[in-house]
């Protein structure tokens, strides 16, 4: 069974450039039947805050990305301490001591003699004494795993065939000083524990998942199938980075994205695939090729959420959105032709306010100069209300045989004077739900 996982920390809000990984990893798990897994990596104590948690399994449901369990992997720090001891025993894993710039000085002094800058190793030749000696001064030293230097190679289902040399990585820290399980223990355990069969994430993990494999191997889990998609930068290819906190999922909610406008584009985005609005999850999940996407950094721009928010109302009955037709205050008789007019009108339902205003309240006239006399006398011929489905044809009929005006010179005035815009619903659809008509 394919067996998936979205892991997010719960330090903020999820942002446009999670949902990617989200997404992908939802997507396969569906399209195998397999199994989609929530897990919560709030081993941080300090910056980990539940309401974060609350705030992710929220922005999913909106999503309708369900997971099918969710785990905290701050309940599982026995298992994660276990590993740590199997790798002690293994000659893996060894304390180090030295301090942040002690550890910046040697890097700094590796690229001056061009080599790369990979931690020295140097903790490997301290003897027990020496070792209690740093403790007693310094506390407590990070836990490094000790990588077999050799390469790394698996065939990502992005990026193709990788090829890393682990001589040229740094061994990573497992678990910091305080005692904080870092993430690449934490993920390595849970997926080989869970059953993990696949893993989508960002390219700048590449050469994390090259340690991690090594760890993988070291406890002898199997190894998942690895695939890294590429980073989102702007719409001119400047970094998202500094933007993600503006592009969180409930910011774009908040700004009235429909969910399917949101999916629909970033299943796509980035792939040799165009991007198509779909209506349902299913047509997402059968559409879906992890092999079509590209390694190129994409370009993500918000502006692309609202044609398709736009596309996507217009496929909506009146049902789906009645809650919000019914709280403008929009009378039930009224209720359909009104969504009707509207949603052809409309980029988000936010929008729909402001044509509910103009049916009850009118709106003030756009008259221009040359076209006051003529609006005066097509005023004077309008048909008594309520409106119905012909006023607009019988009105513009009775103001063209008394004017001779026709086309464009007819109808703009006229539509302007009713609604105080250029532009908007077909007047035969609109008039029929004006409760007023101001400058008559």
């Amino acid at each position: 069974m394919t067996t998936t996982r979205f892991a997010p920390s719960p330090t903020g809000y999820i942002h446009i450039g999670n949902l990617r990984t989200a997404l992908m990893n939802f997507l396969i798990a569906r399209q195998s039947g397999g199994e989609f897994i929530l897990r919560i990596d709030d081993t941080d104590p300090v910056r980990s805050k539940e309401e974060y948690v609350e705030a992710i399994k929220e922005d999913l449901t909106w999503l309708g990305l369900h997971w099918d369990r969710i785990e905290r992997q701050s309940l599982r720090l026995d298992r994660y301490a276990e590993a740590a001891d199997k790798l002690r025993d293994m000659g893996r894993f060894y304390e180090a001591f030295e301090t942040p710039t002690e550890l910046d000085l040697k890097r700094k002094k590796q690229l001056n003699m061009g080599k790369p800058p990979v931690y020295d190793r140097a903790a490997l030749s301290l003897s027990d004494a020496e070792k209690d000696a740093l403790r007693a001064e310094r506390g407590d030293g990070v836990w490094r795993f000790k990588l077999d230097q050799e390469r790394i190679e698996w065939k990502d289902g992005i990026l193709g065939d990788i090829s890393i040399d682990a001589a040229s990585v740094s061994d990573p820290v497992l678990i910091r000083g305080d005692g904080q399980v870092l993430y690449t223990l934490a993920s390595v355990v849970d997926d080989t524990e869970m059953g993990v069969t696949n893993v989508v994430r960002g390219s700048d993990h590449v050469t994390n998942t090259a340690t991690q494999i090594q760890i993988i191997n070291a406890l002898g889990g199997n190894v998942p199938e690895f695939a890294h998609h590429s980073l989102l930068t702007g719409p001119q290819g400047e970094s998202l980075s500094k933007r993600l906190g503006t592009l969180s999922l409930r910011d774009l909610r908040a700004k009235g994205v429909e969910p399917m406008a949101l999916l629909s584009l970033m299943a796509r985005l980035g792939s040799a695939d165009p991007v198509e609005l779909q209506t349902q999850m299913a047509q997402l999940i059968d559409g879906f090729d992890i092999s079509r996407f590209g390694a190129a950094p994409t370009k993500f721009d918000e502006a692309d959420l609202y044609p398709l928010t736009a596309h996507y109302l217009q496929s909506l009955p009146l049902e789906a959105v009645r809650d919000r037709v019914d709280a403008l205050g929009v009378p039930a008789d009224l209720a359909e032709p009104f969504w009707l007019m509207a949603r052809d009108n409309i980029t988000t339902l936010e929008d729909l306010g402001g044509w509910w205003a103009l049916c009850r309240d009118g709106a003030e006239p756009l008259i221009a100069p040359e076209d006051e006399e003529f609006v005066a006398q097509a005023m004077s011929m309008l048909p008594a209300m309520p409106f119905d489905e012909s006023s607009w044809s019988t009105w513009t009929g009775t103001v063209k045989d008394a004017t001779g005006r026709k086309g464009k010179g007819l109808f703009m005035p006229l539509r302007k004077a009713l609604t105080g815009q250029e532009r908007g619903p077909e007047m035969a659809a609109l008039m029929p739900l004006l409760q007023v008509v101001r400058g008559r």
